[in-house]
């Protein structure tokens, strides 16, 4: 009796079918299918944001103007310092993570250990340095006045630099009160007062000669324009409607509110992603530490959290672009 042996033609290729496509396990197949799917997310926010900001162009903050702010150094404008220091920690925290892996292809615990540490380290360090830049942009630091048209106009001197509402605001003794229900108005429900009212800005700019407005629409050279002295006076009277201090979801102070409306929900996204990151990251140390994957002869976990971690990076990379670069 004769055994036929059937060639299939599966030799030398990379996956002839079955469970293990190019040689990868499950838990990596579905790390994968989760970063491509979480990638597509980020790139319909991402073009969302694009769409929008062609759209205003014209209006759209500066970033080298809204974030110039170190830790540490109040009152000196260092743009975009803090944010490639940020980029520059993730970075090198994906490089660790890079070591960490490649020390688990090795069974070497002792350096999986400190790879591992000096990852969350790094993006601990990360989240705070994003907690305190967002902290900083919602309080803003010069204030501006918001016109009934919903633009914004902020106040420089003679050479162009910004000046500070409280600089040259004249403040009214008088009290002022929110609106509640003892004066009519039952289903509205105001916010905390601004610092100054318009009137005290009016006041102040009357007195003080050599400032002037500037509008958040920029010019064909893409500087924003600057009033006449009378101009001036003319806009913020006439179209003055609130004090705007600082950035959230329904003011911004540096420009059009979409970009503070963007940059909460597309940094925050990212950085819920770090924050998790870092979560995971913690538990695979312990179990690091507690030798469960030496006991395993694998460091596969480490390795699939790595994934994550530089998919993270990456997010980054173009969400820095987006926002601080472009």
């Amino acid at each position: 009796m004769s055994t036929t042996v059937v060639n299939t033609g599966t030799e030398g290729k990379t996956w002839g079918g079955g469970n293990r496509p190019l040689q990868a396990s499950y838990g990596k197949m579905m790390m994968w299918f989760f970063i491509v799917s979480d990638a597509l997310t980020f790139s319909g926010f991402l073009a969302a944001y694009g769409f929008s900001r062609f759209k205003f162009i014209d209006a759209w903050p500066i970033a080298d103007e809204v974030f110039t702010h170190v830790p540490f150094l109040h009152g000196q404008e260092m743009p975009m310092i803090y944010v490639a220091f940020m980029t520059f920690i993730l970075i090198m925290s994906s490089v660790t993570m890079v070591l960490a892996v490649d020390a688990g292809h090795h069974l070497k615990k002792a350096k999986v250990t400190l790879y591992m540490l000096l990852t969350i380290i790094g993006g601990l360090i990360f989240v705070g340095s994003q907690a305190w830049e967002w902290a900083t942009f919602i309080k803003g630091d010069y204030g501006a006045v918001q016109t009934k048209g919903g633009n914004i106009l902020q106040f420089v001197d003679a050479e162009g630099h910004r000046v500070a509402l409280r600089d040259f605001a004249i403040v009214d003794q008088k009290d002022r009160t929110a609106h509640s229900k003892n004066t009519g108005l039952w289903f509205v429900q105001e916010g905390t007062l601004p610092t100054y009212s318009v009137e005290e800005v009016v006041a102040g700019l009357e007195a003080h000669e050599n400032i002037l407005v500037r509008t958040q629409l920029l010019d064909e050279h893409g500087h924003k324009t600057v009033l006449s002295r009378e101009e001036s006076l003319k806009r913020v009277k006439e179209n003055g409607k609130i004090v705007v201090e600082g950035a959230n979801l329904h003011v911004n102070e540096y420009g059009s509110p979409l970009f503070a409306d963007f940059f909460f929900f597309i940094t925050g996204f990212h950085g819920f992603h770090v924050f998790s990151g870092v979560v995971i990251n913690i538990i695979i140390f312990f179990n690091v530490i507690l030798g469960t994957y030496e006991r395993r002869k694998s460091y596969e976990m480490v390795e699939k959290v790595g994934l994550y971690w530089h998919f993270v990076d990456l997010v980054w990379v173009f969400v820095f672009t987006f926002f601080y670069l472009v």
